[in-house]
Formats: C-alpha cells, sequence, structure tokens
C-alpha cells in the first residue's frame, strides 16, 4: 500500500470510528478497491456505503495525480455519473471525511 492510499484510509478509519460513536442508524462500510488497477487503469478506489439509505461515496486516487482524490457522491446500486469533484489529499481532513458521510448518509434517500 502506497504512502497515499495509507493516509487515506488512517483518515477514513478515523471518521467511520466518529460516525459510529455518533450516528448508530449510519453504520458505513468502508472498502477500498484494486480491481481498477487490476484491470489496468493505474488507481485504487475506496467507496463509503451505508446499506440502509443505499448511498455511496466512492473516492479515487489516481497514481498520475497522487496529490489529490477524485470524489463522488453516488448510490451503491447506480453507475456513478461522470463528474467527480476533486481536492488535495493534504487538504482532506477526518472532519471533511465525517461531514460527507454524517450529511450525506443522514439526508432523505433521493
Amino acid at each position: 500500500m502506497n504512502k497515499q492510499l495509507s493516509d487515506l484510509c488512517d483518515l477514513a478509519t478515523e471518521a467511520h470510528t466518529q460516525i459510529q460513536q455518533n450516528f448508530k442508524e449510519i453504520d458505513p462500510v468502508v472498502g477500498v478497491s484494486h480491481n481498477m488497477r487490476e484491470n489496468g487503469v493505474p488507481a485504487d478506489v475506496m467507496t463509503i456505503d451505508c446499506l440502509k439509505s443505499g448511498k455511496r461515496i466512492i473516492i479515487v486516487l489516481h497514481d498520475q495525480a497522487p496529490d489529490s482524490i477524485s470524489y463522488q457522491f453516488s448510490y451503491k446500486e447506480k453507475d456513478p455519473g461522470s463528474v467527480f469533484e476533486q481536492v488535495l489529499l493534504s487538504e482532506l481532513t477526518v472532519k471533511q471525511m465525517y461531514d460527507w458521510m454524517s450529511s450525506y448518509f443522514s439526508s432523505a434517500k433521493n
């Protein structure tokens, strides 16, 4: 595991722990997939799923842009859209990930 992915996992772990303490009803599931890499795309993907709502946060860490992440709020049962937001990995905080999970997963299902 490279340093950027390790750092991202550390942020997600801390945010996940805080969410579990404060929102018993959300209980997100965090996973890392190397399927893109195995299919020739130099990137790793983290998904954060809320099983209750079916919502998903997708975070992509591309080898060509190791200092930033691409992310999208989507749904587990739907293909992601083509537009991803970007943020510098150095600017991503536990609080921001916590806020993403708490606001997106707590909002009504669309």
